[in-house]
């Protein structure tokens, strides 16, 4: 059983000395094993990983905007998060509106050559400054598709009504705790081909026990050194904030695997990771004057005590 932080770089040497060599659609190449589970029990300190330095404000931002059932990346850039910048950027530059140099490959070969990465730096900032002042550019660039948000807050049927998954599992949880139905699902097949990314992180289920609130989440694609961090952090903190609401307190967070893989250029970084020992976990604050998590905003989370290691730089595999 992995458990922790320790259960993390467990699994990540463990994918480093028995994953098989896969190709992938990036081409980039991974390590790869199947089905690999981790545990977390939130009552000892909010996980995150202490072996590198992870940005909480990014993870929490993101987790806002899913909340908010957004799905265009002008909000993140509003809030100073970048993480899914690549994604809406490969529409634009394949799009035929777009008209600067080739940006064909751009993850791999901003790595590889310093002159092309300050070209591709230029195209970035003009496309994030069209995302943030431009209505039109940034209603078609900026969408990414009908990715978690949509699938969280406006599932829609066959009846063409949607369905409020978060706000359902929410209710099920207050008025019928012990039902083993507190699922909500991101994976909807008619949607996939039109999201940017189809959602790696597909299925999480509620579990309440002796007044706590424990969280599954079932992940079909997991970027062990960069994704899979955030990953942690973030259903741990919507862990928090359901308890919260709830009138629950916290459990466990359980993160079950299903490719679970180190991309082939991270495995330097990762071995620099596995040289460092793990210190205390921090502690989350949560300003509790607001009952509903739809309510909560970045200010409204305090992480005190995080000392982690210096965080190490990787290229995104897009």
């Amino acid at each position: 059983m992995m458990t922790g932080e320790q259960g993390y770089l467990n699994l990540c040497q463990y994918i480093l000395k028995n994953g098989t060599k896969k190709t992938d659609r990036t081409n980039t190449g991974t390590y790869s094993v199947f089905g690999q589970q981790m545990r977390f029990n939130l009552r000892d300190g909010f996980p995150l990983l202490t072996t590198k330095k992870v940005p909480f404000r990014l993870i929490a931002s993101e987790l806002l905007w899913f909340m908010k059932g957004d799905t265009n990346i002008r909000y993140l850039l509003q809030h100073n998060n970048n993480i899914w910048n690549e994604w809406a950027f490969k529409q634009w530059v394949e799009s035929d509106e777009y008209d600067g140099p080739d940006m064909s490959d751009f993850g791999n070969r901003s790595q590889r050559d310093p002159e092309f990465a300050e070209i591709y730096r230029k195209q970035m900032n003009i496309f994030k400054r069209n995302i943030l002042n431009d209505n039109a550019f940034s209603a078609k660039f900026g969408y990414l598709g009908n990715i978690y948000g949509k699938q969280w807050r406006a599932w829609k049927t066959s009846q063409n009504e949607t369905i409020d998954q978060l706000k359902e599992v929410i209710h099920s949880i207050r008025h019928n705790p012990d039902s083993r139905r507190h699922i909500v699902s991101a994976w909807n097949p008619e949607d996939v081909p039109n999201m940017a990314l189809p959602p790696c992180h597909t299925l999480f289920q509620f579990y309440v026990a002796d007044g706590k609130l424990s969280c599954q989440l079932y992940q079909r694609s997991a970027d062990i050194f960069l994704g899979v961090p955030f990953n942690i952090a973030s259903y741990a903190l919507l862990t928090y904030l359901i308890a919260h609401e709830c009138d629950l307190e916290i459990g466990e967070f359980v993160h079950t695997l299903g490719d679970a893989h180190i991309y082939t250029n991270h495995a330097e970084q990762v071995k620099t990771q596995l040289g460092r020992h793990t210190r205390p976990l921090p502690t989350l604050k949560i300003h509790e004057e607001k009952d509903s998590i739809f309510d909560f905003e970045l200010s409204d989370f305090e992480l005190l005590d995080y000392d982690p290691h210096p965080s190490i730089k990787a290229p995104i595999a897009v």
